[in-house]
């Protein structure tokens, strides 16, 4: 994500939303729209305590922007794995996309959470999310400065998406156990195939940033790489500094066939 596309306060219409993208992944057919899907979601009768009102956005706040980016690639993809993938791999999946569409989110991950896992903390504060957000605001990430309010509420929604995400502990707190948490390898498949055909050069796809939201650097990603390549999908040649991948499926479509049938 570009360092200048500024915060907003979207997760306020919704954190992780992980059932709710499983059901809507499920009603979603390629070349859908989000109001189609809206609509297909109400119809539907699966959403019995959601307001129409809250639905829509769901959809058009939260659905639209993490997955039907890029001509719906990423939902057709989480839809075509979803049959086989566990839920913990689509969650994993769900923090790339939706740190993608929230910059603020990805920021917080790469810069605070995985700060304070390395420091040796166990938890991760409100207050943390506070700082880091009054820092963005200083720094000129938002648009305008927040208020008072808007501060507290996007700290808290900070931390609670990455309590729906599996990387804190759930439920309403203002302190957040710190929980383990690792990149599954079909998730590094995912992302790293996904990157070379979004068209990033070998070297630079070591680097990416959507890898540092598992904590990931060059190194790390590496030996992600060689992993992938003792399954087959992928031949890496690496000399020094430079890194070569001969890469085996030709499309996405294809690589998530071999995912889920692995």
């Amino acid at each position: 994500m570009a360092d200048n596309t500024p915060y907003t306060t979207q997760l306020q219409a919704g954190l992780g939303l992980v059932n709710e993208t499983k059901t809507l992944l499920d009603l979603w057919s390629s070349g859908m729209s989000a109001n189609q899907l809206h609509q297909a979601a109400l119809e539907s009768g699966r959403f019995p305590t959601v307001t129409a009102r809250r639905l829509r956005n769901i959809v058009v706040e939260c659905f639209a922007p993490r997955y039907l980016v890029a001509g719906g690639a990423p939902a057709a993809h989480l839809k075509q794995l979803s049959a086989t993938l566990s839920t913990a791999d689509l969650t994993q999946l769900m923090l790339v996309f939706t740190s993608r569409a929230n910059p603020i989110l990805g920021d917080f991950v790469r810069h605070v959470y995985w700060a304070r896992y390395a420091g040796g903390y166990t938890q991760i504060t409100n207050e943390d999310a506070r700082t880091f957000v009054e820092r963005g605001i200083d720094d000129g990430k938002t648009i305008k400065r927040w208020s008072e309010t808007t501060v507290r509420r996007v700290s808290a929604y900070l931390t609670g998406c990455c309590a729906d995400y599996g990387m804190l502990e759930r439920g309403l707190r203002s302190s957040r156990r710190i929980l383990p948490f690792r990149i599954s390898p079909a998730v590094a498949a995912y992302l790293a195939f996904e990157l070379h055909f979004s068209g990033v050069g070998d070297n630079a796809l070591l680097t990416h940033e959507d890898w540092q939201l598992f904590g990931l650097a060059r190194e790390d990603v590496l030996e992600e790489i060689k992993r992938l390549s003792l399954k087959g999908l992928l031949i890496v040649q690496a000399a020094g500094d430079v890194i070569r991948i001969s890469w085996k499926p030709q499309d996405m479509e294809t690589l998530c066939d071999v995912l889920t049938q692995s």
